[in-house]
C-alpha cells in the first residue's frame, strides 16, 4: 500500500472514531475519551504527513486533553459540574493573547522551520482552536464561537490539502458547535442565580 492509500485508510478510521467521540460526548458517555484518543493519534500522523504541522500539534493538545478529561471524569464522579458561564473581559483578553501569540509563534515556526505550504492558514486555524478549547475547559459559552471560527477556516484548508473526510468531519463539528452554543445558552439562562 502506498502512502496515499495508507493515509486514506487512516483518515477513514480517524473519522469513524471522531464521529463516535462526538456522539458519545453528546450522550455524556465516558467512552468519548478513548474514542478521542484513537482519533487524535491517527490525526496527528495524517496531518504531519500532509504538512499541516500546526494542526498536528493541535491534535497533540487534544490528545492530552482527552487523557486529562478521562482522568478528571473519574476524579469528579460525585461532584457537581462546573457551571456554564459567559466569558469575562479578562478571559476575552487572554483569548486574544492566545490567538495573537499562538498565530505569530506558529506562523514563524512553520514559515522558517518547516516545509509547510500554508503556514498562515494552518497557524490561524490552530490558534483560534487553542483559544476556543481554553474557553471550553472553563465552560464558557463563547468557546463555541471561537471553535467555529477555527472550523470555518479549517474546512477549505482540509479540502485544499486533499483531506475530504476530515473536511466533512469538520463540517459536522461546525454544525454540532452551532447546536452546542444555543444549548449552552439555554442551560446558562436556566441556571439558578
Amino acid at each position: 500500500m502506498d502512502i496515499q492509500g495508507l493515509i486514506g485508510l487512516l483518515q477513514w478510521t480517524a473519522v469513524v472514531f471522531g464521529v463516535a467521540e462526538v456522539l458519545l460526548a453528546w450522550k455524556n458517555k465516558i467512552l468519548l475519551y478513548p474514542a478521542g484518543i484513537v482519533s487524535t493519534v491517527l490525526t496527528i500522523y495524517i496531518y504531519a504527513a500532509s504538512k499541516l504541522y500546526a494542526e498536528s500539534v493541535l491534535n497533540g493538545y487534544y490528545f492530552a486533553m482527552s487523557v486529562y478529561g478521562w482522568w478528571h471524569w473519574h476524579k469528579r464522579k460525585n461532584e457537581p459540574p462546573l457551571p456554564i458561564a459567559r466569558t469575562s473581559r479578562g478571559e476575552w483578553r487572554i483569548s486574544a493573547v492566545i490567538i495573537a501569540g499562538g498565530f505569530v509563534i506558529q506562523y514563524l515556526l512553520l514559515k522558517h522551520y518547516t516545509d509547510s505550504t500554508v503556514p498562515a492558514w494552518d497557524a490561524w486555524v490552530s490558534a483560534t482552536a487553542w483559544a476556543g478549547t481554553w474557553l471550553l475547559a472553563r465552560r464558557k459559552i463563547e468557546n463555541w464561537v471561537l471553535l467555529n471560527v477555527s472550523n470555518l477556516f479549517a474546512v477549505p484548508l482540509l479540502f485544499y490539502k486533499h483531506l475530504p473526510l476530515f473536511a466533512g468531519l469538520t463540517i459536522v463539528l461546525f454544525i454540532v458547535a452551532c447546536f452546542g452554543y444555543f444549548d449552552w445558552l439555554k442551560r446558562y439562562k436556566a441556571q439558578p442565580l
